[in-house]
């Protein structure tokens, strides 16, 4: 498992907008049922699977490991444990403005299932909107 002091000091490193999760916030979330988190120092995806469905909480590259395939594997990791875990579907919210992020999320066989009108706002950042996305989970 990797230390929420980790997960903060990195997702402090990846995000401005929406403001970082704390250290406090990845400690509350991992006490949570379902949740899990897979990765490194250098990069993690944080989620939850719960009553057959899974949802992506965040995900975090450190800024020097991007464009190597981290993401795309830690979000094929997720999806495997999310399975394993009985999940049938799994979502996320993504900013409308965070164009990597989408492209990875649709290369993933992920599809935009609707749009959250200022769902990112003060003090989580400027008056945002989010997209839910989804996709269905293949048994394992």
């Amino acid at each position: 498992m990797i230390p929420p002091q980790v997960m903060a000091a990195l997702h402090a490193r990846c995000f401005t907008v929406p403001r970082p999760w704390g250290q406090a916030e990845f400690s509350s979330l991992l006490s949570g049922g379902g949740v899990f988190a897979l990765g490194d120092g250098q990069g993690f995806i944080l989620g939850r699977a719960i009553a057959g469905e899974a949802e992506v909480l965040t995900l975090a590259v450190a800024p020097e490991a991007r464009r190597k395939g981290r993401a795309r594997g830690l979000l094929q990791g997720f999806l495997t444990e999310a399975a394993t875990r009985h999940a049938e579907t799994a979502f996320l919210e993504v900013a409308a403005n965070n164009i990597a992020a989408i492209a990875l999320y649709k290369a993933s066989d992920f599809a935009v299932a609707g749009r959250r009108k200022g769902y990112f706002t003060p003090p989580l950042g400027p008056n945002l909107d989010a997209l839910v996305m989804s996709r269905m989970i293949t048994p394992n």
